[in-house]
């Protein structure tokens, strides 16, 4: 059972919706008891990483969250999904993550010709052989909506990259888990497939 947690913070029915599009349901809930007996798990978010920590604290998910990937269960996050794995942000002051993964967020600092966010289309360039990417294009185009990039410590676990106009990291990998800065269900077939590929893991 593919899960998709509930913390009011993302826009859960699109991502929901876009698994439905690669023919596998899945399901939307907040309950803590139903995340820990998923088989597959969705971290999705829109919004502000202080206000998302806080929501999965007040709806005792981060242990559920921390166990599943300990348990090694496939875990997919989407744009503040990604960020939340790490162990801290400096949006609107500092914040403590979920501590999965060491590095931090940090917010773009940039020349001012370009916006932030960084909102619309851009390539990202894989480099991971992970089977989440079966069938997705070396340098595919997904959609970018984020004024904030996660640096990981460990540069092994960067999965993607996009420029912006230095690179930074669009998508990270390490055993089961898997993350974007992107949002696929948003990418038209690129993030599709991606998503296909996710639900199909073994």
């Amino acid at each position: 059972m593919i899960v998709i947690i509930d913390y009011q913070m993302g826009n859960l029915r699109s991502v929901q919706k876009a698994f439905e599009r690669v023919g596998h349901a899945a399901a939307v809930t907040s309950d803590p008891a139903v995340i820990s007996q998923a088989s597959k798990l969705v971290l999705p978010g829109v919004g502000a990483f202080a206000d998302a920590i806080a929501e999965l604290e007040r709806r005792e998910l981060v242990e559920p969250i921390r166990s599943a990937i300990a348990d090694n269960k496939p875990f997919f996050g989407i744009c503040l999904g990604l960020q939340l794995l790490f162990e801290r942000s400096t949006e609107d002051g500092e914040h403590v993550g979920l501590g999965i993964l060491p590095g931090e967020v940090k917010k773009f600092e940039l020349p001012s010709e370009y916006k932030v966010p960084h909102m619309g289309w851009n390539e990202v360039r894989w480099r991971s052989d992970s089977p989440l990417l079966d069938g997705v294009d070396e340098c595919s185009h997904f959609y970018f909506v984020h004024s904030y990039y996660v640096t990981p410590a460990e540069s092994e676990v960067v999965a993607g990259e996009a420029d912006y106009p230095e690179p930074f990291c669009a998508a990270i990998c390490r055993d089961n888990l898997f993350a974007t800065q992107f949002h696929p269900e948003k990418s038209q077939s690129a993030g599709l497939q991606l998503l296909k590929n996710f639900a199909e893991l073994g």
